[in-house]
């Protein structure tokens, strides 16, 4: 009998309102959970990052909620999308349009599933969004993309394509090292928890990605 994920997560994580963002609710694990049996069902998978919620991600979904203007009437990519908090909070802040870019198969079965808990509508990115061109939105919010020095060099090369499309950036980041600070500017600081710090609250940043300096004038947020 095949494997039914969402399933899995309806049976096993609980829904519950979000640390800062207790606007939304999400599935979310606990140490009862059994994360690990769905490695043990599809074969080798990464760490299911979407089952809990990290700083940047936290952070992103507070200013975005604390200024809807900023993605009123606006077509949005949550990528890396993860639980899909952030992308359901544009979409309760009036976003015309939420598409995910999320690599983790798991992950787009909890992000229908908490769409749906949030009565709102999510759609899926389809591929490697990183290897293409941009997709069709005025917006990219990017909560948590530079936790590892690999992935972040993938990530800012997309998020350079967009900036040259006129697609505006978003980062949420609690200060990781492969944050590429020199191209961010600060607009918002929370305090936040963070994945594995054991409830402790940590600061986490809101910034613009800014072009390189030859590109020309940022598109506007």
């Amino acid at each position: 009998m095949q494997f039914d994920s969402s399933q899995f997560i309806r049976d096993n994580m609980r829904v519950a309102p979000v640390p800062s963002v207790p606007e939304i609710r999400l599935y979310t694990a606990t140490p009862a959970s059994g994360l690990r049996r769905l490695a043990e069902k599809g074969g080798k998978q990464r760490p299911p990052y979407w089952a809990y919620q990290w700083a940047g991600g936290l952070a992103l979904a507070r200013y975005i909620l604390d200024h809807p203007e900023t993605v009123a009437g606006r077509r949005v990519l949550d990528l890396g999308a993860g639980s899909g908090l952030v992308g359901i909070a544009a979409a309760k802040a009036g976003a015309s349009a939420i598409v995910a870019a999320e690599s983790d198969r798991y992950a787009h079965a909890a992000i229908r599933l908490n769409a749906s808990e949030n009565g709102i509508a999510i759609d899926r990115a389809e591929g490697d969004v990183l290897a293409g061109p941009p997709p069709a939105v005025d917006l990219v919010l990017a909560g948590d993309v530079f936790y590892c020095k690999d992935v972040a060099a993938r990530m800012l090369v997309f998020l350079d394509r967009c900036l040259a499309a006129r697609i505006a950036v978003l980062v949420g980041d609690p200060g990781r090292p492969p944050l590429p600070r020199a191209r961010l500017r600060a607009i918002a600081d929370y305090m936040v928890t963070d994945v594995g710090d054991g409830g402790a609250r940590t600061p986490a940043w809101v910034y613009v990605l800014e072009p390189p300096a030859d590109r020309g004038d940022a598109p506007t947020v």
